[in-house]
């Protein structure tokens, strides 16, 4: 009896972290970048059953919820007229320097330009660097769809868009940013097919209606796995009634 709450109890952390990830999700919703995270369940380890352990029969402990990275999915394009907004299509990532010296990828395309003049991508500066001269406004900036910027007529630089081999593999740093690993493969530049649109901006990918309804199926999931531990303290009353 002990074994099947400790298989509920698994169950219920499980849908936790489950839910716990949509919750994530729904509060992301109108992140420009941000992309959902995805969620799988495993099998804990088995056992075999019986004294001695009978071959061919094991029991197992419950399941475990696991995160195996984020979506790689694009989102919606909302149109914004601004001069520094980009939003990239097809597979890729900006490249920005972060306060320790490292870098991270983002979607992030809501550019800015902070007090030493750098395009900065969610408050972050560029990777390699890209200044704005002095007296010139946002309005004279213009970014082409191989990432090339001119400002006030003049080439001040370039975007460089990146891609990874496995990009929903990518480790989450917060704020949209994301690093490489082992797993996701080295940032390389981004093929032909990845271009930068200017006055756009890229939405989260997380689909309301279908973040809501796994929602409600998680929260029963968890009732049910929570009904169980009832049932299985009711189970242990009456054995130790009957040994009574």
């Amino acid at each position: 009896m002990l074994e099947g709450m400790y298989t509920a109890a698994a169950g219920m952390a499980a849908q936790q972290q489950r839910l716990d990830a949509l919750s994530n999700d729904l509060a992301n919703v109108n992140t420009v970048g941000y992309k959902r995270v995805r969620v799988a369940f495993r099998d804990l380890v088995y056992t075999p059953s019986g004294p001695g352990g009978r071959p061919g029969v094991t029991e197992g402990s419950g399941a475990a919820a696991s995160a195996i990275g984020r979506s790689s999915l694009a989102g919606a394009l909302k149109q914004t007229g601004e001069p520094l907004d980009v939003a990239i299509t097809g597979p890729g990532f900006l490249q920005v320097r972060r306060p320790d010296g490292t870098n991270a990828l983002t979607r992030d395309g809501q550019l800015t330009v902070d007090a030493r003049r750098r395009l900065n991508a969610g408050g972050l500066p560029l990777q390699p660097p890209v200044r704005i001269p002095n007296g010139v406004q946002e309005k004279d900036v213009a970014i082409s769809p191989d990432g090339r910027i001119d400002a006030g007529g003049a080439n001040v630089g370039r975007v460089n868009l990146l891609t990874v081999r496995a990009p929903d593999r990518l480790s989450p740093v917060g704020d949209s940013l994301f690093t490489t690993n082992a797993a996701s493969g080295a940032a390389t530049r981004a093929g032909a097919g990845t271009t930068l649109q200017q006055g756009a901006l890229e939405q989260s990918n997380v689909d309301i209606g279908d973040a809501m309804t796994d929602m409600i199926a998680t929260q029963r999931n968890y009732s049910l796995a929570s009904r169980a531990i009832d049932m299985a303290d009711q189970m242990a009353q009456m054995a130790n009634g009957i040994k009574k």
